[in-house]
């Protein structure tokens, strides 16, 4: 099963582009916007988490 890391990232007007082509570059995947009066604008964002690969048996 797919497992998820999430990150949080201010949003920023003047610098929307930059930030969210920053973070798609590490692989990042915007998912929601929440706009709140006390934290400003937000982006939500995941990606997929890095597994363990399973070492073969001899």
């Amino acid at each position: 099963m797919q497992k998820w890391e999430y990150a949080t990232v201010p949003l920023i007007s003047h610098a929307l582009q930059e930030i969210l082509n920053q973070w798609g570059e590490e692989g990042w995947e915007l998912v929601q916007v929440v706009e709140s009066q006390a934290t400003g604008t937000t982006g939500y964002l995941r990606r997929p988490k890095d597994e363990p690969q399973p070492q073969p048996t001899d």
